[in-house]
């Protein structure tokens, strides 16, 4: 399984989008957090920034709705141009409906977990995504501390995974750092969203080529990887 990182525009400078998008060349993709102050206690950006983002970087978007009624706006992201598309479990009305509908359009259909939503009662909707978010941190705000408490929870969804022989993949967001990324590669994550800890280095491209080295060395030897 590869390693991936997505950093997070999050933490960049959002009076210069289009630069620190090309910042983190080298990355897989680019995070993009929409919140709409319902959902979570926090207004950040939504289609029009996106739109713009796609035509600024290469760097496919990984865009993660943090808002109420996905299942209205979600599809108008994968033609805003995001490339995955992740809805909350918690806030979607109909999420195997919505998932097919983001597929359809051609984007990869993603859903996302609170700290305290089980993984454990979305087992059988997991063939229709092609990723899970275990969030790390509670939803609406970046540069909080890691929970180390969702560690178990990463390894009980890298084992529902495991156990139905499916290749989606495991994404991690909140408080991922080179304090951190190893316990959540060892966990069974292989997707990496990083928001401080890349774009308040002073080099965010070789931020992202370090959490990566860490991440692949830990998955190397990693019990869950080395079962496949």
């Amino acid at each position: 399984m590869a390693v991936q990182i997505s950093p997070s525009i999050l933490s960049a400078d959002f009076s210069r989008l289009g630069e620190e998008a090309k910042a983190v060349q080298g990355a897989d993709w680019l995070h993009v957090d929409v919140m709409d102050n319902h959902f979570v206690p926090n207004l950040t950006l939504g289609v029009p920034v996106v739109e713009s983002l796609s035509r600024a970087t290469d760097t496919p978007l990984d865009c993660h709705l943090m808002i109420e009624q996905p299942d209205r706006w979600a599809p108008a992201y994968v033609e805003a141009g995001a490339g995955s598309v992740t809805f909350h479990a918690e806030a979607a009305a109909a999420p195997v409906r919505l998932a097919r509908e983001i597929r359809a359009k051609g984007a990869r259909a993603s859903m996302a977990l609170k700290p305290a939503t089980p993984v454990e009662p979305y087992e059988d909707l997991l063939p229709e995504l092609d990723m899970i978010l275990v969030m790390t941190v509670e939803p609406g705000f970046g540069g909080q501390a890691f929970l180390d408490i969702m560690l178990p929870k990463i390894r009980r969804t890298r084992e529902l995974i495991a156990k139905h022989g499916l290749q989606m993949w495991l994404q991690v967001d909140g408080g991922v750092s080179a304090d951190t990324i190893e316990r959540c590669a060892e966990a069974g994550a292989d997707v990496f969203v990083a928001g401080s800890a890349v774009y308040g280095a002073d080099d965010p491209a070789a931020a992202v080529r370090a959490l990566r080295r860490q991440a692949e060395e830990t998955t190397a030897t990693a019990g869950w990887a080395c079962s496949h």
